[in-house]
């Protein structure tokens, strides 16, 4: 079931002194996560609310990762369609395919964005792709 209001859900986790800041801050990740980012003002109420003023850099840096922890950094980054694989076999335990499978896919047919590997899409005139296996 979605959570309806994750903010209800994570206030109490966040308010609860038996908790250590770690496990605040994995909170506050996965409510930026699911979420898809929050607003600078949301995340400083948060840091503040919580104190932990002092290991706020440990959020703020997945944004290095890719991920968007403000709004404002989730528009402004452009996602690639995933291929669907819903035909495809799958392992009884994998539930999920890596970004890194379309990637690799997308590099051995020579259908790379040359804005967002420069290095990897300027393959010699006469490559085909077949080279890879």
């Amino acid at each position: 079931q979605k959570v309806k209001d994750s903010m209800r859900v994570l206030l109490p986790v966040l308010l609860n002194k038996n908790h250590d800041n770690y496990d605040k801050i994995r909170a506050i990740l996965l409510y930026i996560f699911s979420t898809n980012g929050t607003t600078q003002e949301n995340l400083d109420k948060l840091i503040q609310n919580v104190q932990i003023e002092s290991d706020s850099d440990m959020i703020r840096n997945w944004e290095y990762l890719g991920v968007p922890v403000l709004s404002s950094s989730a528009s402004q980054q452009h996602k690639q369609p995933r291929r669907d694989r819903s035909s495809e076999e799958t392992f009884q335990l994998s539930r999920w395919t890596p970004v890194m499978k379309d990637v690799m896919e997308d590099a051995i047919e020579n259908k790379l964005d040359s804005k967002e590997w420069p290095y990897c899409s300027q393959c010699p005139p006469t490559w085909n792709g077949s080279g890879a296996v």
